[in-house]
């Protein structure tokens, strides 16, 4: 079973955490985050450091402890220092092309693709083959960033495609002459 829900989070400086019934605030240099907890769980700050602890000892409630204590974990780590993802386009022609907010993806394809960024995410392109994704909600840079690499995901004979900067791509070795 995991321990996770058990864990006390402390509060670095300059990140404020404030509990008002089953909303959970975290404010930072970087901004600011708000979580609606579960009734099942009870979140309190005490000597600089946050514990989460049950209300009812169930399954559900267990479940509940240890992904609000992530979640909360992810705000305080969001507000302080953001989160990146680094994504890179591998083929020729590939490439990425920041205007705004908007993305412009050249992928293989006919035509062009374009997505909006959405609010709260800041997207920069050091060359036009890389693109780098930063925010303070993990999960919504996260989930860009995995809706970005799904217009062309990486292949696996030639590897080309969009793919995370330190990611793994497994190659296979394709046909071979019959003889």
């Amino acid at each position: 079973m995991s321990r996770i829900g058990n864990r006390r989070l402390t509060i670095p400086e300059k990140v404020e955490v404030t509990v008002n019934g089953n909303d959970v605030t975290v404010k930072g240099p970087k901004g600011e985050l708000t979580l609606t907890v579960s009734p099942l769980i009870k979140v309190v700050t005490e000597n600089n450091e946050v514990v989460v602890t049950k209300v009812k000892d169930t399954k559900e409630a267990n479940m509940m402890s240890g992904t609000v204590n992530s979640h909360i974990n992810n705000m305080i780590i969001g507000v302080s220092t953001g989160f990146n993802k680094d994504l890179e386009a591998v083929g020729v022609g590939y490439r990425f092309n920041v205007a705004g907010n908007k993305i412009t993806v050249s992928a293989g394809y006919s035509h062009n693709v374009e997505v909006a960024v959405p609010a709260g995410i800041t997207v920069s392109s050091p060359s036009n083959t890389e693109l780098t994704i930063s925010g303070i909600d993990k999960q919504k840079v996260s989930e860009f960033a995995a809706n970005v690499r799904k217009i062309r995901e990486p292949e696996p004979y030639k590897g080309k495609g969009i793919r995370y900067k330190d990611e793994y791509v497994r190659r296979k070795e394709g046909k071979k002459a019959a003889k």
